[in-house]
């Protein structure tokens, strides 16, 4: 990751309005989401709408040159994590639970947000899954505040995800984010309180609960991206950008 730098008022304003932008997209992509269609028509219709948008799919050609990231959207299935790929083979089915992951360079600014979703009728211990990776985030957003340090963000999305009997990712992080993809400070799903970097006014963090269902140990396909759970359980990711303010946190995506 690259030093994480304090953002100009400009430059915030910039990253919002791509934010904006970005949100809006997977929403709609959101809203594509159906038995039968592929996780490659998602894609397709994310990255046409972010290149009509002025954008560009920031996670498409991501990574090392001998195997970079083939697409602009993650599409991680059930026990996928994070960097699911999207193919024509995944068709959704009734009762998959589907992580959407999108990143967009704008004006030069990197915004980064996602979101899990339910394929029309799931479990409830899958719905309550989704429920509490979203309570997380919703709960650690409050806690991106000057003063407090990323060990607060942390600490309430361990406490919340554990407090429903879930467990937390730990080989995977937030991060901070606007020069690029994946800047410092690494915002882990666990952690103490008063602990780590503290929250400054102009940081601009992707904040990003990743929770499991059994074991938190995680495993690599042989495609060198997607990450699942070693067990196979259940996983939901939610995802938004955020600046850190004089008078709070500031949801951007």
């Amino acid at each position: 990751m690259k030093k994480g730098l304090i953002k100009t008022a400009e430059e915030i304003e910039t990253i919002a309005e791509g934010g904006q932008i970005i949100r809006d997209i997977l929403n709609k992509v959101a809203g594509l989401v159906a038995p039968g269609i592929s996780t490659w028509e998602l894609n397709q219709s994310a990255e046409k709408m972010i290149e009509d948008a002025g954008g560009r799919p920031s996670f498409k050609n991501y990574g090392g040159k001998k195997n970079p990231f083939p697409a602009g959207l993650c599409t991680s299935l059930n026990d996928v994590v994070v960097h699911g790929i999207p193919s024509r083979d995944d068709i959704l089915k009734n009762g998959d639970v589907l992580s959407l992951d999108i990143g967009m360079e704008y004006k030069g600014l990197f915004t980064d947000t996602a979101i899990t979703l339910g394929v029309r009728q799931i479990s409830s211990g899958a719905q309550k899954l989704i429920s509490t990776t979203k309570k997380c985030l919703d709960l650690a957003i409050k806690e991106a505040k000057p003063g407090n340090t990323v060990g607060d963000i942390s600490f309430i999305i361990q406490k919340t995800a554990e407090e429903a009997g879930f467990n937390v990712v730990r080989d995977l992080v937030g991060h901070g984010v606007g020069y690029d993809v994946h800047e410092d400070p690494a915002v882990p799903c666990y952690g103490k309180k008063g602990q780590g970097t503290k929250l400054e006014p102009g940081m601009v963090l992707a904040i990003e609960p990743m929770v499991v269902m059994g074991e938190y140990f995680l495993e690599f396909d042989k495609d060198g991206w997607t990450i699942r759970t070693a067990d196979r359980g259940l996983a939901a990711h939610f995802e938004h950008t955020v600046a850190i303010t004089k008078d709070g946190t500031r949801v951007l995506t």
